[in-house]
Parts: C-alpha cells; structure tokens; sequence
C-alpha cells in the first residue's frame, strides 16, 4: 500500500531550516517530496514572476535516516507549485505543506505571504493545504536563527497534517493557515481563529533623508488593539498556536440584494433639487 504523498515548499527558500525541519515532521506520517525555491521569496504573495527561469537542480538530502528527493527551482513559492504538479510529482499529492517560516503570517499580511501564497496555489488545485510559520525576532526574517526550536511547530504541523489526511477537508477551507508563539511548546494548545482585519506589521516611510527608499515594517505594538477571535490576538496576547481556515473565495460577505440596490441607486444632484 502506497503512503500518503506530501509535497513540502516555503519562500524561504530550499535551504532554510525550517523547511527540513517541516519534511522531518512529516516523514512518520507519509512519503515526502520538496519542491522549493532555490532562493529566498519571502513576500512573494501567489506572484507568477516574469523574471524566472524555472531552472530545476535535483538532489537528495538524509533527513532522520531518511533519503529526501528535493527539487530547488529558479520560481516564485506559487510556481514551485505549479512546476511540482505539473511535472515532478509521481502522483498526486494528498497534502502540501508551506513552511516552516520564518516569522508569523497574521492579519492582512497573509495576502502578501509568500508562505501563504504557496498553500493557496496547491488549494487552487483542489489539494488540501497548509501554511506553517513560527514567531520569531524580525531581524531574523530573511535568514533564519540558528537559536531557533521548531520542536512546538513541527508537532502541530504533524498532529494537523495527520488529521487532514485522515479526514475530508470541509467545502470552502482551502488552507489552514497555522501560526505558533517563539514561546511555544509541545503542550500549547491551539485555537481555531479568524484572520484579522489589522496590519501585524505596520509599514513606515522609508529614510529618505539619509538616501534610503526601502520601506520598513515594525511589529504590531499593541496586540490588544484587535479583534479578541483573531489570529493576532491568539498569538500576541494569549500565547497560544493559532489555526486560521482561509479560503479561495474573496468574495465579500454582503447582503447581496442590499449591495445591488446600493450600487445601483442614483445619487440625488442639484439639478435634482427644486
């Protein structure tokens, strides 16, 4: 009997920490294959960038005693999807899993997610997914912490990996999006949240005085600010893994009769007015 197929990606990029440490999660539960960028990609969103090749470079990595087929490829986190379905999969996956990150994915920020953007392109190929990052200090973001336990992340990324492939994924979710507390460990309980409709990091106006036009971001400063259901909430102040269902459907939840006469009622003008 064949093991579950689980295809592993980040934006990290093939050689980040997190994802090997992501594929050694994993080997207990089924047969892994990484298809990665061959660079780091973070920010990628679900970009299908112009400006890469698609260059593949095959190798083979002993994770856990394990050999690991990994494929690095010159393409975005959503394109390493698409090169994996459409060639370098044996069969199709039963689960894809993005991550682990290198820094939470919260809020509005996970439109701009290349983590996340990689999940959403294997649910637009009706594979179920999800999106796995860890809280981390932001001066790390682009390169890892050699300081840095994943032991809390890579035990509920199992524990839920385990649960999709055992259970029909429910109509409408599309990704779980999984965001652990840096202070987290193999007993902190999770909670399923929504996303919330707060920046977690907020930009700032880049240094132009001093020749700089790169904008920079700092963290969220007052977590308690946002919706107590959020995900933001849910790591900032409760400290507790966050378990956010995402979906595919942007469409707004409006009353759509109520949004038609709206759009469709003409403004009064003064040629109107006696």
């Amino acid at each position: 009997m064949e093991r579950a197929l689980i295809l592993v990606t980040n934006d990290d990029g093939i050689d980040a920490k997190g994802l090997w440490a992501t594929v050694e999660a994993l080997l207990p539960i089924g047969e892994v294959l990484v298809v990665a960028p061959d660079r780091q990609w973070s920010g990628g969103s679900r970009s299908l960038s112009r400006h890469t090749t698609g260059r593949l470079m095959l190798e083979i990595r002993q994770i856990a005693g394990q050999a690991v087929t990994a494929y690095a490829v010159d393409a975005t986190p959503a394109q390493t999807i698409i090169h994996a379905i459409l060639e370098l999969v044996p069969r199709r996956p039963e689960l894809v899993v993005s991550g682990i990150n290198f820094g939470s994915n919260l809020g509005m920020e996970v439109t701009m997610s290349g983590t996340v953007g990689a999940a959403l392109e294997a649910g637009v190929f009706g594979i179920p997914a999800m999106a796995v990052s860890l809280e981390i200090d932001p001066d790390y973001f682009l390169t890892g912490d050699d300081t840095i336990d994943f032991a809390a992340t890579m035990a509920i990324t199992q524990r839920l990996a385990r649960r999709l492939l055992v259970n029909i994924t429910p109509h409408d979710m599309d990704v779980l999006n999984i965001n652990v507390p840096n202070d987290a460990n193999i007993s902190t309980p999770w909670r399923l949240t929504r996303l919330s409709r707060q920046r977690c990091y907020i930009p700032l106006a880049p240094d132009r005085a001093n020749n700089k036009g790169r904008l920079n971001f700092r963290v969220i400063e007052n977590a308690r600010e946002v919706e107590p259901e959020s995900d933001i909430w849910a790591v900032k102040v409760d400290r507790v893994i966050s378990v956010t269902p995402l979906s595919l459907d942007l469409t707004s939840r409006v009353d759509f009769a109520a949004t038609d006469v709206h759009l469709r009622d003409e403004p009064e003008t003064d040629a109107d007015r006696p």
